[in-house]
């Protein structure tokens, strides 16, 4: 049974129930109606109660979203970090690599969800970063002094805690959003992105020429959340249906935070960075704060529905959203549907290999699927989305393998961008400029991350595959390597670092999906897992690239600070630029060839989830 048929059956058990009280007591001398108000009332208010300690949920979630994306803002005091551990810039690159290999381990996380309470997992996520982040600190204020492969260890439990956060997040948002849990992800995931501005905002509130600063805010303020989260992670609320009316009005709760999502963007990107005295600063962080605590008060809105509905609602399509688009009662119809279809018409098949998933052709192969294009997008071409894959039938699946590859040479070279990010402001001259070149990077991931849920309120009016918007998600990123390959200059530099931060934000944001939807939502969690083991390769590889490079102009442009050797000039950079943009043409190719693949998959679910499902 449909968790939207249950609904409905018992929000009408509870109507006839109300109605048989009330015509047994009718009797009183009080009208039926008036009882049915007065039960309706007390109904709603229970509801209400639950609603919002739902939403404080949401909101605590949003929180620690917020304060623990610490690793975008290793290029604030990577330089500093190398300075006062006299590495290399390949060793410095190792560091880096540690942080992003806590994703290896991500799988540690949902094995101590199973031994022990959210909450603990909770608090043993922020102590693994109090203590990764904490002793660095110590190391980089020279207050203690470690060998490189302990700050190496470090790193690691720093990078593994966050991925922590991200699991009790996420499952935060499962457990109390079961009928809207992708608008949910997706907002919550947004806010990751926003934390290099916050910490940004906050140094600058404290001490704005410490780049050391970082590295403590990154230990305590975590903390902090995780302690202010407690009471509503301990009061979730019960777990009880919702008819389809309470789902639209959930759907337009979402719409309007993202619509707040948006002005904190915008807040952040336009004085995340500013350079000013410290009261004006505080001011500043203090108003960053309030854009954060104020979603609290949407669960007002609640009563204003009405109003809001007539004027915009009614502009958007919130009946179910998108995000996922795998139903499991959807998808045994689905199956039925194409298989009766496939029977029908000689123009395809449609079968369902011995393994039990179904690839195939289900319709005649279009124009661009023929010629030298017809091996790669024609062989075992997925038929059906939703299906089920077990980690063995993943990895045999080349459809899997250009996902990989698309988010190998997209998101994550973005990713490894970031991290250089301080070595490269250095080197062209803008040292000054690299907490502006963090926070603008923080702040347009944030911005493609929120755009990644787009589609699902365009849906109604423009319906494209999710494969193909993760397409025109990459192409951003080889138009900003080959700009900054061509020239050095600040608006270059600029427009480069938005552009990168654009895309990858959307790529991150929407792999959850897109994973969902090809290999099936019931194992998202562990092939989104061996998805993202893409992560520290391409920090490894990629990084290791830039290292190199970066080491070997060092003779040429050499200059002393605090007896490091750094590399000045373009030169130190520019052929990394251009590999980087050669691999990020081969991911738009792959997942070009991906989108080809699966689109025919996705237009045959939208075609009968629409004419037939609902």
């Amino acid at each position: 049974m449909r968790p939207r048929r249950d609904a409905d059956k018992c929000f009408k058990k509870l109507q006839l129930q109300s109605q048989s009280f009330f015509l047994l007591q009718s009797q009183n001398g009080r009208s039926y109606k008036q009882r049915l108000s007065l039960w309706g009332l007390i109904v709603k208010t229970i509801a209400m109660t639950g609603q919002s300690r739902k939403w404080m949920i949401l909101v605590a979630t949003i929180w620690i979203q917020a304060f623990t994306g610490t690793n975008f803002d290793f290029s604030a005091y990577s330089s500093s970090l190398k300075s006062v551990l006299g590495i290399s810039q390949v060793q410095l690159n190792y560091l880096a690599v540690a942080s992003d290999m806590g994703k290896v381990f991500g799988w540690s996380s949902g094995l101590a969800l199973m031994y022990f309470p959210l909450w603990v997992v909770l608090f043993m996520a922020a102590f693994m970063g109090f203590i990764g982040y904490g002793i660095q600190w110590l190391v980089i204020t020279q207050i203690i002094s470690l060998p490189y492969y302990l700050v190496f260890a470090l790193c690691l439990l720093a990078g593994c805690s966050i991925c922590w956060f991200n699991t009790v997040c996420f499952v935060l948002c499962i457990k109390n959003f079961p009928s809207n849990q992708p608008l949910a992800i997706s907002l919550t995931v947004s806010f990751n992105g926003v934390s290099a501005a916050l910490y940004t905002l906050a140094a600058n509130a404290i001490n704005s020429s410490s780049t050391a600063l970082y590295l403590i805010l990154n230990a305590i303020v975590p903390l902090l959340i995780a302690i202010v989260a407690l009471v509503p992670i301990l009061r979730q609320p019960s777990l009880d249906p919702l008819p389809p009316d309470a789902v639209r009005r959930d759907s337009f709760i979402f719409l309007l935070l993202n619509i707040l999502a948006v002005l904190t963007g915008i807040y952040l990107l336009l004085f995340g960075s500013t350079t000013s005295d410290a009261t004006t600063a505080r001011i500043l962080f203090g108003g960053a704060i309030f854009l954060l605590v104020f979603p609290l008060c949407i669960p007002g809105v609640v009563y204003a529905r009405d109003w809001f509905h007539r004027t915009i609602h009614s502009s958007f399509s919130l009946d179910a959203s998108g995000f996922i688009l795998v139903d499991a009662d959807d998808l045994e119809l689905h199956k039925e549907l194409l298989t009766r279809e496939a029977g029908n018409h000689g123009n395809g098949s449609a079968h369902l290999s011995e393994n039990g998933s179904a690839y195939g052709v289900v319709r005649q192969k279009s124009a661009l699927s023929k010629g030298c294009c017809e091996p790669v997008v024609g062989r075992d071409q997925l038929a059906m989305l939703g299906e089920e894959h077990s980690a063995r039938l993943l990895v045999r699946r080349l459809d899997f393998w250009l996902y990989y590859i698309a988010y190998f040479c997209g998101g994550t070279i973005g990713l490894v961008y970031s991290n250089n990010l301080g070595q490269i402001a250095q080197s062209l001259g803008q040292s000054s400029k690299t907490t502006t070149l963090v926070t603008l990077y923080s702040s347009f991931s944030f911005f493609g991350r929120l755009l990644s849920a787009a589609p699902d309120y365009i849906r109604a009016k423009f319906y494209f595959a999710r494969t193909g918007w993760l397409t025109v998600a990459l192409v951003p990123t080889p138009i900003a390597f080959f700009l900054l390959a061509a020239s050095g200059s600040v608006v270059a530099l600029h427009t480069g670092t938005a552009l990168i931060g654009l895309s990858s934000g959307f790529i991150f944001a929407a792999a959850v999906s897109i994973t969902s939807e090809l290999f099936g939502p019931n194992s998202v969690g562990v092939n989104h897992n061996i998805l993202i083991t893409n992560i520290p390769l391409g920090s490894l590889v990629y990084g290791l690239l830039a290292a190199i490079v970066y080491d070997s102009h060092i003779s040429s442009g050499i200059r002393s600070v605090l007896s490091d050797a750094v590399c000045m000039g373009r030169d130190c950079y520019l052929l990394t630029f251009v590999w980087w943009g050669c691999m990020s043409v081969l991911g738009l190719v792959s997942s070009l060839f991906l989108f080809l693949r699966t689109r025919h998959a996705y237009d045959h679910f939208e075609h009968n989830r629409t004419t037939q499902l609902y």
